[in-house]
C-alpha cells in the first residue's frame, strides 16, 4: 500500500481552520487533483457535492478555483448525499467527483472524498498521485485554457428517479407510515421525495439544515429522538440517515434499533429466499457473530474485511459478491450502485418486508445478536498485539474455551494509541470476564 500524508481510509478529514482543512490547502488540492483526473485531448470535468455544513461554501469555492487554475471544467450540486454525487459522476461521465463533507460528524468538522469516474472511491495509488502533486507549486494553465464552472439545478431530480429505479416497478410502500430523520444533512430535500413517491404516508426530523445542527442530537448516531416518535406516533418504522447519507439505521415498531448488521442479514435472507443473493455476503472485523451463525444457518457465505468500507468494497469485487456492510449502517448493494447509500439500502430493506409479507420487527428476529464486550486498552505507542507471545497465548487460550459460539478480536486503533479488546458470545457476564483478563495482559504485556 503506497504511504499517505493527508488521506485516511475515508478520504481527508479534519477540524475546520486546523491543517489540512483550510481554504488555502483546498486551493491547491482542487489544483492537484485536477492534474490527475485530466484526460488529454478533451474537455475535463470534476463534479462537486456537498453537505449542509457551513464551511461547505468556502471549501466548494477553494476547489473551484484550484480546479480551474488545473483547467478543469466544475459542475455544482449543492447539498446533495454522498452517494448522488457517486450516481451523478458516473452519469454525466465526468473525470471525477468530489464530495465536501465529514459525514457522521460535527459541523465544525469537514473533509474530502473523491469518487473515480466509475463511481468508486479511489485506490490508494491514485491517492498518492493527487499527495504527490500537493508536493508541486502550482501553476496555472493558459488564461485562454482555464476551466469553466456552472451550477447543475437537477441533480435533485436525478438523484430520485435514480434510488426509485432500484426498486421493481410494481413495489409499493402504500399503507405505510414511516417517520425519517434526516440529520439536517444532505439528505433532507431528497429522501423524503423518494419514499413519499414509493407510497408511504412520511412524517419528518432533522430536515431544516441551518450550517450548524448537522448531526445535532438527530440522524444515525443519536437515535432517541426518532426512537420517541416512532413509539408516540405508533408508526411502523423509523429511517435514520447520517450527515451525508451513505449509512442507514432503523427503529422499528417496538423501538428497537436496527442496526447495520441487521439490515444485511435482512436483505441477505430474502434475496437468498428469492435465488437472487449472487454469492455471500461482506462483514467487517466488528460484524457480529450472530450475522455469521444465522447465514451459516441459511448456507450463506460469510467473509469479514478489515474495517472500513472501502475494505468491505474490495472483498465484494474479488468474489463477484453483490452484498456487504457494517454495523454503523454503511451498506453496500453493488448491484443497485456503486457506493454506501443509505436510502437504496432502506429501501432495499423495505423490499424484503414487502417481498416476505412480513414486517422489519419480524425479520430482524430471524438472527440473534450476541453480546459484544469491548475495553480499549490505552498504550505507549500502537503495535500489532499478536505479534506479541503472551498476548497470543492468551487469545488462543480464550478461542479454545469459546469454540464455536464465541470470538475474540484484539487490533490496534488505526487514530489512537490503544489496543482494542473485543469478545462475544452467548453469555455476557462470561464475555466481560474474559475482555477484563485479556485487557490486562495486554497491560502487563513487556515492551519492546
Amino acid at each position: 500500500m503506497s504511504e499517505r500524508k493527508y488521506f485516511g481510509t475515508d478520504g481527508i478529514r479534519g477540524r475546520v481552520g486546523s491543517a489540512p482543512i483550510t481554504p488555502d490547502f483546498m486551493l491547491k488540492l482542487g489544483w492537484a487533483a485536477g492534474q490527475v483526473f485530466k484526460r488529454d485531448g478533451q474537455r475535463n470535468r470534476v463534479i462537486i457535492g456537498k453537505d449542509t455544513r457551513l464551511s461547505g461554501y468556502m471549501f466548494e469555492s477553494a476547489l473551484e478555483a484550484g480546479l480551474s487554475a488545473a483547467g478543469v471544467d466544475v459542475s455544482l450540486l449543492g447539498p446533495m448525499p454522498t452517494p448522488a454525487i457517486a450516481y451523478l459522476t458516473r452519469t454525466f461521465r465526468a473525470s471525477a467527483g468530489i464530495v465536501i463533507s465529514a459525514s457522521h460528524n460535527p459541523h465544525y468538522d469537514n473533509g474530502i472524498k473523491f469518487f473515480s469516474p466509475q463511481g468508486t472511491k479511489l485506490n490508494d495509488e491514485v491517492e498518492a498521485e493527487i499527495e504527490s502533486w500537493l508536493e508541486r507549486d502550482i501553476e496555472v494553465c493558459a488564461p485562454g485554457e482555464l476551466g469553466k464552472a456552472s451550477r447543475v439545478d437537477d441533480a435533485p431530480g436525478r438523484y430520485v428517479e435514480f434510488c426509485k429505479s432500484t426498486v421493481p416497478n410494481h413495489f409499493t410502500l402504500e399503507g405505510m407510515r414511516i417517520v425519517l430523520d434526516c440529520a439536517h444533512g444532505a439528505t433532507y430535500h431528497v429522501a423524503p421525495k423518494v419514499f413519499r413517491e414509493l407510497g408511504a404516508k412520511i412524517s419528518v426530523l432533522g430536515a431544516s439544515p441551518d450550517g450548524l445542527n448537522i448531526n445535532l442530537n438527530v440522524g444515525s448516531t443519536h437515535l432517541d429522538a426518532l426512537r420517541n416518535k416512532v413509539l408516540e406516533d405508533k408508526v411502523d418504522l423509523g429511517i435514520a440517515f447520517d450527515g451525508d447519507g451513505d449509512r442507514v439505521l432503523m427503529i422499528d415498531s417496538d423501538g428497537s434499533v436496527v442496526d447495520g448488521d441487521e439490515l444485511m442479514f435482512i436483505i441477505a435472507a430474502q434475496r437468498e429466499v428469492e435465488g437472487r443473493l449472487k454469492g455471500g455476503v461482506v462483514g467487517t472485523l466488528m460484524t457480529n457473530l450472530g450475522v455469521e451463525l444465522a447465514l451459516q444457518e441459511k448456507k450463506i457465505p460469510f467473509e469479514r474485511a478489515k474495517v472500513g468500507d472501502r475494505y468491505v468494497m474490495e472483498r465484494l469485487v474479488a468474489n463477484g459478491w453483490q452484498l456487504g456492510g457494517e454495523g454503523s449502517g454503511h451498506l453496500v448493494v453493488r448491484d443497485c450502485t456503486s457506493t454506501g447509500d443509505g436510502i437504496i439500502s432502506a429501501l432495499q430493506v423495505l423490499l424484503a418486508a414487502w417481498a416476505s409479507g412480513r414486517s422489519v420487527s419480524e425479520l430482524r428476529r430471524e438472527m440473534t445478536r450476541l453480546p459484544q464486550v469491548l475495553i480499549n486498552v490505552r498504550v505507549d505507542e500502537r503495535f500489532d498485539p499478536l505479534s506479541r507471545p503472551d498476548i497470543a497465548e492468551a487469545v488462543a487460550v480464550a478461542e479454545k474455551e469459546m469454540g464455536a459460539t464465541g470470538r475474540v478480536l484484539l487490533r490496534a486503533s488505526g487514530t489512537e494509541p490503544l489496543i482494542r479488546v473485543m469478545t462475544e458470545g452467548q453469555d455476557e457476564a462470561e464475555m466481560r470476564r474474559w475482555a477484563e483478563k485479556l485487557a490486562e495482559v495486554v497491560k502487563s504485556s513487556p515492551t519492546g
